[in-house]
């Protein structure tokens, strides 16, 4: 017979084993050399993560925790101010319009850099990726911390607006501080993948998402750019890091660490 203090020891055991399956952290890290304001944002009717906004200074980092099957997005907002007389707080790229550090269940503006995520999906897999699609403001990297080896790092490291197509630039008092994708600048079928462009057959990469791809290989650079630019793992956590070094981008906390491509 089973004691009742084994049993509770040994089904607090179970579901905190279940807790690790099935949540996901999130460590992210600021290695640029100005603040950024991560934010997130849950999609496919996801709970909301404990904090939606913050603040990161130069060289830290926070940890976030998702739930259960938990869909959507990590991007960082910079130039960001609090206007001394209303209150308000906004930034020059990856404003969502809360007027305030949090979002709050609203998405950023774009040009953003995305971090997507849909854990603990399709056959208890997590699926991953970073695109450019919605435009590009900060480099990132994202990284499993899987140790089972199986798991790829992917990202935009590239400073895609040093290379910036002139008509896609976003300029604050001269500098180029975002780099638009073509929907958004044009808003044409075309670009946007949409009407009789609306199938993988009939959206093929513009120019433009040429330039994103070759500047970043591994992310989205259109709206059908899946095959080179969707990552799945285990069941695992992530680091996401702003501003990766050009050489490699130290995980926190672990032993691993990433060579840039």
């Amino acid at each position: 017979m089973v004691e009742p203090t084994s049993f509770l020891f040994f089904f607090t055991l179970h579901l905190s084993l279940i807790t690790v399956v099935i949540s996901a952290k999130f460590t992210i890290v600021n290695q640029c050399n100005y603040t950024v304001w991560p934010a997130s944002y849950n999609t496919s009717g996801s709970a909301p993560l404990a904090t939606t906004g913050f603040v990161l200074q130069s060289g830290e980092n926070s940890t976030v925790t998702a739930p259960a099957n938990w869909n959507g997005r990590f991007w960082g907002r910079t130039l960001c101010t609090t206007d001394s007389a209303s209150g308000n707080f906004s930034c020059v790229t990856g404003d969502c319009g809360s007027g305030k550090i949090a979002c709050g269940g609203r998405s950023g503006s774009p040009p953003v850099t995305l971090a997507e995520f849909s854990i603990n999906s399709f056959n208890n897999q997590d699926f991953y990726d970073v695109s450019l699609v919605d435009g590009y403001n900060v480099p990132m990297d994202v990284i499993p911390l899987s140790n089972s080896g199986k798991c790829k790092s992917t990202g935009c490291p590239t400073d895609l607006n040093a290379v910036c197509p002139t008509e896609l630039k976003v300029t604050e008092n001269g500098i180029v501080v975002a780099c638009q994708g073509p929907c958004a600048a044009f808003n044409l079928q075309f670009f946007c993948c949409v009407g009789n462009h609306s199938t993988p057959e009939t959206c093929e990469p513009s120019v433009y998402a040429q330039i994103f791809k070759k500047a970043c290989p591994q992310a989205y650079s259109y709206a059908y750019d899946d095959n080179s630019s969707t990552f799945t793992c285990a069941a695992t956590d992530y680091q996401i890091v702003f501003c990766p070094a050009s050489n490699n981008a130290r995980i926190i906390g672990s032993r691993w660490e990433y060579s840039c491509w």
